[in-house]
């Protein structure tokens, strides 16, 4: 009877020993995944403050003209100023959010909704990169058209075909480009939540 109470003793340790230790994966966890989030948060305004301090104090006047011979292009600019600083507020909402946490299965919930954030994010960036960028050599492609038509009857299609497949190749290198570059930023990021997400899978609180 004895070495029965001492077995149910022994068992009752290790029992509260797991369960000590999955509350302390759970907040180291926790505490990473806040981490994380908030250097998504910190490296997005810095990214757009950046880029757009650059763009302001490399200002071309060729450019600023234009744009403003092309008003769906300004807007399509501005568009996506508003888009992004809407990103950033939901990165910094799920960030006040994942801060407060007190469950395992909500912190895999607003892990799984960062990283669909930031996929997003990414996707946007490219598709307006793509799109801007398309857009205007359309744009410097009518203009330059109307300006030398002559030339161009005189060539056939060639010139035209030439200059659609110059556009598309650029579009599709911008976008290559566009992507690298946020998956060197936040690849990192998205990789270690998905670390988090599997070890929380792993326990159950």
């Amino acid at each position: 009877m004895k070495e029965l109470d001492l077995l149910k003793k022994d068992w009752q340790k290790n029992d509260t020993f797991e369960q000590v230790s999955e509350v302390d994966i759970y907040k180291m966890l926790h505490t990473k995944s806040s981490s994380i989030v908030k250097w998504i948060l910190i490296v997005s305004i810095l990214e757009f403050v950046v880029l757009n301090g650059v763009s302001l104090l490399l200002n071309d006047p060729k450019y600023d003209a234009f744009m403003r011979l092309h008003p769906f292009l300004n807007f399509l600019e501005k568009f996506n100023y508003a888009v992004i600083i809407v990103f950033i507020y939901l990165f910094y909402r799920n960030f006040k959010s994942i801060s407060v946490l007190n469950s395992s299965k909500t912190l895999i919930k607003h892990i799984l909704k960062t990283r669909k954030i930031v996929t997003y994010y990414i996707y946007w960036n490219i598709f307006i990169g793509g799109i801007t960028v398309a857009l205007s050599g359309i744009e410097s492609f009518n203009e330059g058209y109307n300006s030398s038509s002559r030339q161009l009857e005189n060539n056939g299609n060639t010139g035209l075909e030439a200059n659609c497949i110059t556009i598309i190749v650029v579009a599709l290198l911008i976008m290559g480009g566009i992507w690298l570059f946020y998956k060197l930023l936040y690849g990192r990021f998205l990789s270690k939540l998905k670390e988090n997400y599997i070890e929380l899978k792993k326990i159950d609180l």
